[in-house]
């Protein structure tokens, strides 16, 4: 008989007490308690089991939970004596700052404040034992909402203090999804506020604390150690690329496949296998999203599960107003290609505006790519005195996230997607009158969506230029294939539009900036264009494939800050 799907449970005690579908995952607490190590972050992309696999954790070690064996029985850590004796002995503090998703600082201080406060509550028997003097009593009464900064980055190690001397052990801490607080000062600007505040509670809780046993904490990044973890020499970190719990978090393919039999779903193994393999955690391959495997049992059916469970507005802030490189590299990416880059683990967010490997390294810890090739010393990369830095080759996780991508770029002209969706229409038509129409005013409505990032430019488009042949090349797939030949700037640029169908024509656009030094008009800027698609033979490319020279327009656009001619 097969298990229930229960969709969205986070909670262990539930999962087993309902005995929903569940993979056994317990030998991790095995694997962590004999690591001994004393704070371990692991970062894993969302959806992957960290905030399951704390509660089993709570479940397993607290001692409010003591004795609870039909939590573990018939799961693997049951299986080890040593671990039945070690369930449910320790004190245990746990939360999550998964909801700290506020818009500014104060807002984010005091709902972090608040989540501290409720700890407190829920361990109010402290006060009555006996075991604290009237200063503790005090301190105990003085945690609130609106604390002050030193009773607030004091608090836990304070409960630390407490709970050990009621028990007579020192307390293990689980922080779930800390860096969630970290991404919205990023993108809503508080960031140096709150870096400052959470530095000095880590550091009085993960660091300074004599009370402490071990703990985890879990996210999605590794939040650069320059800021928040400074004072953390004693941290443990294991990211995607650690070989250290990789089977963890996440199913594998053999776990995946078995619940495939289970549901009565053999058949569909490389649909599967299309859709949500390629998650690489160290050296494991085929990893898959549980989130994503969980509704395809529930439902029967493939869909964009994981890409579609949350905004992914910080990747599409950081694509969209990227650079001309960023979204070239992107637009390489959607076609199937892969991305070398240097990567960096410990994710700096105040270089994600102005470093390009910045952004990619973001979205390498957050599942949307994945490596499929490491090389130590590349050949191409010198740096300072001929240091050479290692280079990652990357390409989009699976067929999930190129769909969620693609999603994404359709939306950057939601404000304008008729008028958009109008001139490539127009566009297809070759009628040039109305590609002018059109393309003035999804220009003047969408521009500066592309153009908020550091160092905007107000004179030359390039950030909405290339996001808009990304546009096009999704919006086009399966009906033509995009390529571009791409050189520095925004000097020269053609795309060209190869037809999948006999019956389509052959496009060549040319894109260039208005120069007052060569030109007097925007018509001039456009026969330039239109000459250099004659003189340099582009549509060489498509007659060399059969498609006569009578199928193929040629079209010049022509730009002026927002203003935009089109020619042919």
């Amino acid at each position: 008989m097969r298990r229930t799907v229960g969709i969205g449970h986070q909670d262990f005690e539930v999962i087993r007490k309902e005995g929903y579908f569940y993979i056994d995952k317990t030998d991790f607490i095995r694997e962590w308690w004999e690591n001994g190590d004393s704070v371990t972050l692991i970062t894993r992309p969302r959806r992957f089991g960290k905030t399951l696999n704390m509660s089993m954790l709570e479940k397993f070690f607290s001692v409010q939970y003591a004795k609870r064996t039909d939590l573990f029985q018939g799961l693997s850590i049951w299986e080890n004596e040593k671990y039945r004796d070690l369930q449910g002995t320790y004190p245990v503090i746990s939360f999550s700052f998964a909801n700290v998703k506020e818009g500014g600082f104060f807002q984010a201080r005091r709902k972090i404040s608040q989540i501290l406060t409720n700890l407190y509550s829920k361990n109010r028997f402290l006060m009555d034992y006996g075991g604290l003097d009237d200063k503790e009593k005090l301190f105990f009464q003085s945690v609130s909402a609106d604390m002050d900064d030193m009773t607030a980055t004091m608090a836990l190690h304070q409960l630390s203090l407490y709970l050990s001397r009621y028990y007579g052990k020192k307390v293990i801490i689980l922080l779930d999804e800390y860096d969630t607080p970290m991404q919205e000062a990023y993108v809503h600007g508080y960031w140096d506020e709150l870096v400052s505040f959470t530095r000095s509670m880590f550091n009085a809780v993960f660091k300074t604390n004599p009370y402490l046993e071990r703990a985890v904490m879990t996210g999605i990044t590794r939040v650069s150690k320059e800021s928040i973890f400074s004072d953390l020499n004693n941290l443990e970190v294991v990211t995607t690329t650690s070989e250290k719990y990789a089977d963890c978090f996440g199913f594998t393919e053999e776990e995946v496949f078995t619940a495939l039999g289970e549901y009565g779903l053999s058949g569909k193994k490389q649909e599967v296998k299309t859709w949500y393999d390629g998650f690489i955690f160290g050296k494991r391959k085929d990893i898959y999203n549980p989130w994503s495997i969980l509704n395809y049992l529930d439902k029967r059916q493939k869909g964009t599960y994981w890409a579609n469970s949350s905004s992914n507005s910080l990747v599409g802030k950081l694509i969209r107003e990227g650079s001309r490189e960023t979204k070239r590299d992107m637009e390489n990416l959607l076609l199937g290609k892969s991305l070398i880059t240097e990567i960096d683990e410990q994710i700096v967010y105040s270089q994600l505006d102005e470093n390009d490997a910045a952004v990619w390294s973001l979205l390498l810890a957050s599942g949307y790519l994945k490596v499929i090739r490491y090389e130590e010393y590349p050949e191409d990369m010198d740096v300072f005195g001929g240091l050479k830095e290692p280079a990652y080759e990357l390409v989009l996780t699976n067929l999930e996230v190129m769909l969620m991508f693609r999603s994404m770029v359709r939306g950057w002209f939601g404000q304008d997607r008729a008028n958009y969706n109008d001139f490539v229409k127009a566009l297809l038509l070759g009628d040039v009158d109305a590609m002018n129409d059109y393309m003035n005013r999804v220009s003047e409505s969408t521009f500066s969506s592309f153009d908020t990032g550091k160092n905007p430019s107000k004179t030359e488009p390039e950030r909405f230029y290339h996001g808009f042949v990304l546009g096009l090349m999704v919006d086009l797939a399966g009906r033509y294939v995009l390529t571009s030949n791409r050189e520095s700037g925004f000097g020269r640029y053609d795309v060209m539009l190869e037809p999948l169908r006999p019956e389509d024509d052959g496009i060549i656009l040319e894109f260039k900036v208005f120069q007052p030094k060569k030109e007097k008009t925007l018509e001039e800027c456009v026969e330039r264009g239109l000459k250099q698609i004659e003189e340099k033979h582009y549509a060489d490319a498509l007659t060399a494939k059969g498609i006569p020279e009578t199928k193929i327009r040629k079209y010049a656009f022509a730009f002026l800050g927002k203003k935009v001619l089109i020619g042919e």
